[in-house]
């Protein structure tokens, strides 16, 4: 067996040996003598996309003193090795420019990285003013890397035409949310486009997921510092998705025990003043990290032009998602209740924005709110 098939498939330890030889080849310092009896390997989590392991040294104080080793799952198809390519590209960048876990070495099958002491942040948190200044500026700077991949914003548009040429494939006749028609969707997928064609909104590397699931609090730290992680929907796509589409994360707590296991509270969506704290230390931060600001575009109170109308980006392209995933998934989670929500979420905002009365936060839950809202 390859290294990679001892660590999936073999015994304790075979999978503490490999450990040991990979950690050997590729880290510097105590971690080029060891044997198995000096450090501890636990398995994390394992599946078809990646099998994660935290390798620990016993003896000495050293850094770093554990380590994550990350073996890909199956890649037997074109799309799955252009992705998984894309994905070990931008760690690498990430890592060189300290906005995720560091880099320690890459092997055939794998790579090292650091092993991050955090927990994501709670729904709570993602207001907290400290927090969500730390989000902006992170955020700022992911906006102004430059990366080695297709940089036309076709991932929002391909994204939902794709959802919805899948739904029409396995539930053609189905109400999507119990209310929408694939057809009207797709018509209103074609209005949105050409209604943001008149938005302007820069053209970024966006990570499309910024969720509290994807914002990690760091422990290990004395000082208040966040890591962003899962780039699984990153591309280049327009600035306004990435701001809105964290705003509107504000209002979810994914972790309800129960059926539909989520809430909503429309009172966290951010208040005009929260955004405008955001968006000013979002631009500074641009700045510093050498990002070109065109002054007449890059006032706030365009960018938070953008956010309003790329909010309905937010919801179509979710509420697809959650569509999708309900025939799909064997994840515990109501994704027909989150594609009901989102996708009426749309509808309320897009009447506002026509009817010219400006966005209303109170109006993005629809009327269920027994089952969507969380509790004050």
């Amino acid at each position: 067996m390859g290294l990679k098939e001892k660590m999936i498939n073999g015994d304790i330890e075979d999978v503490t040996e490999t450990a040991v030889s990979i950690c050997r080849g590729y880290l510097n310092g105590p971690w080029k003598k060891i044997t198995s009896g000096d450090v501890s390997v636990k398995k994390l989590c394992g599946g078809l996309s990646n099998f994660l392991y935290i390798v620990s040294l016993q003896k000495e104080a050293v850094s770093p003193k554990q380590v994550l080793l990350r073996l890909y799952g199956q890649t037997h198809c074109e799309d799955a090795l252009e992705t998984l390519i894309t994905e070990s590209v931008i760690f690498t960048l990430l890592s060189e420019r300290k906005l995720g876990p560091k880099l320690y070495g890459v092997f055939p099958g794998g790579r090292i990285e650091e092993y991050i002491q955090a927990r994501p942040l709670t729904q709570h948190e993602m207001s907290d003013p400290d927090i969500s200044l730390l989000v902006a500026e992170k955020m700022a700077a992911v906006h102004v890397m430059n990366v080695p991949i297709n940089k036309e914003p076709r991932w929002m548009w391909d994204t939902i035409n794709k959802w919805l040429d899948s739904l029409n494939e396995v539930c053609s006749n189905e109400l999507i949310g119990g209310k929408y028609t694939i057809k009207q969707l797709r018509s209103e997928a074609e209005w949105l486009r050409q209604h943001l064609s008149k938005i302007y909104s820069p053209i970024v590397f966006c990570h499309n997921d910024l969720q509290q699931g994807n914002i990690l609090l760091r422990e290990d730290t004395a000082e208040q510092n966040i890591v962003l992680i899962d780039f699984e929907y990153c591309s280049y796509n327009y600035r306004g998705f990435d701001l809105a589409n964290h705003f509107m994360e504000w209002c979810y707590d994914y972790n309800l025990p129960e059926c539909p296991h989520f809430t909503v509270n429309k009172n966290s969506y951010p208040s005009h003043a929260q955004m405008l704290t955001f968006v000013e230390r979002y631009i500074c931060s641009m700045r510093e990290n050498g990002g070109k600001c065109k002054a007449e575009h890059d006032r706030v109170h365009a960018i938070l032009k953008e956010v309003k109308h790329y909010t309905l980006a937010s919801h179509i392209l979710w509420g697809l998602w959650a569509a999708i995933n309900s025939h799909f998934s064997q994840i515990p989670f109501g994704y027909k209740e989150f594609a009901e929500h989102r996708l009426d979420c749309y509808y309320i905002l897009k009447n506002d924005i026509l009817s010219k009365h400006g966005y209303n936060p109170d109006k993005i839950i629809p009327v269920k709110r027994k089952i969507l809202e969380a509790e004050e």
